[in-house]
């Protein structure tokens, strides 16, 4: 890794605490791993979300002219030491080039490629992304499938659907040399945005799983669907390692959750497996009653996001505290970037709102400034 971390300071007048912090958390492995030898800094310019395409995801295709070399000045502002960009977006197409997988359409540069070898240059690490649940590109295709193509996970764990997944992860990660991938809305299909219904593939995978045949959804129990529902998510699980794995035996796997005390999910096998583990709802109350369901080679990590209402301020500097990694994501603007870091650092942090307040609380901790410091 490269040299650009530094010890930071985090609080005005506090002077720097994160230097004794960090050397109690390795001698003591209160919260982190001897192996974690700096601070999770992250962050990702997200391009699931757009116009144009048949439901809220972003059309094939959106800012397919993203530029790498300008992407990684950007995050290198910011003061990331890891970016999080795209594999495969939500549309189902790829970021990345000469794959089975459709590439986004009009895509000017091998860009997930070009953002790892760059990147690394940089010494960041660079991860893909995949959305377990939902592809709107798959949906279309794989109509007996699929619960339609919502902006919401549609896609039962199928042994079909697991053929494709294994195939997209191999490739991706073979092709580009990511350092891993973040796995996304890993959870069942959204009953509620399905009409309740279950499809025919979805009954016989139920049966495969449970080994009795699927009752009806009126007779269905509780208990019966949650053990189906985690024996799905852990076959799932299952074949995203082995291909994550098989194809780079040094990658990792980021599993976020947007519930992370769902009963589908928590105290798992990904949760003891995975190497990065993250709260995306940002709380840290939930992280901790985690902390010990995760593996020895876990990293836990908290996200800030407007969508789910955290004071930034507050939760990094307690995050920190914790030895909490810290990630955040916004859609970018029409010219697939946002304004520089020094935009977000030329005024308060409580000038600004929603994720922008978020970026300007990132820049100063990632950059180790005061929370205070102003760039005049």
């Amino acid at each position: 890794m490269s040299n650009q971390y530094r010890t930071p300071t985090i609080l005005s007048g506090a002077g720097s605490i994160w230097s004794s912090l960090l050397i109690l958390f390795l001698l003591t492995g209160c919260g982190i791993n001897a192996t974690d030898k700096e601070p999770f800094r992250a962050y990702n310019l997200d391009f699931n979300w757009g116009e144009g395409g048949p439901n809220a995801f972003a059309a094939p295709g959106q800012w397919a002219d993203a530029n790498p070399a300008e992407h990684i000045q950007w995050y290198k502002n910011l003061g990331v030491n890891t970016i999080q960009t795209f594999c495969v977006s939500c549309n189902g197409y790829a970021w990345y080039k000469n794959g089975k997988v459709p590439e986004q359409p009009g895509l000017k540069y091998d860009f997930l490629t070009e953002m790892v070898r760059l990147g690394h240059k940089e010494g960041m690490e660079v991860y893909g992304y995949f959305c377990i649940g939902s592809n709107t590109r798959w949906g279309l295709e794989n109509p007996d499938y699929s619960y339609g193509i919502p902006s919401d996970r549609h896609i039962p764990f199928t042994k079909k659907y697991l053929q494709y997944l294994d195939g997209a992860i191999r490739e991706a990660v073979t092709l580009t040399g990511i350092d891993g991938f973040m796995i996304d809305w890993f959870y069942q299909p959204n009953r509620s945005s399905t009409g309740g219904e279950w499809l025919d593939c979805e009954k016989e995978r139920y049966a495969e799983l449970m080994g009795k045949p699927f009752p009806g959804k009126d007779s269905l129990t509780e208990e019966d669907y949650n053990q189906y529902s985690r024996l799905a998510i852990d076959e799932t699980w299952k074949v995203i390692e082995k291909a994550a794995r098989e194809s780079d035996p040094e990658c990792k796997l980021w599993l976020t959750c947007i519930d992370i005390t769902h009963p589908h999910i928590i105290n798992s096998r990904m949760f003891r497996e995975t190497d990065i583990l993250m709260n995306e709802g940002g709380d840290l109350g939930r992280i901790e009653q985690v902390r010990g369901m995760v593996g020895p080679q876990t990293r836990l990590i908290t996200c800030l996001a407007n969508w789910n209402g955290m004071d930034a301020k507050t939760v990094a500097r307690e995050a920190v505290e914790k030895g909490i990694g810290l990630y955040g994501f916004t859609k970018p603007g029409p010219n697939s970037l946002l304004p520089g870091a020094d935009y977000f650092l030329s005024k308060p942090i409580d000038s600004f709102s929603g994720d922008y307040r978020n970026i300007a609380t990132f820049a100063r901790i990632y950059n180790d400034f005061t929370l205070d410091y102003l760039n005049k």
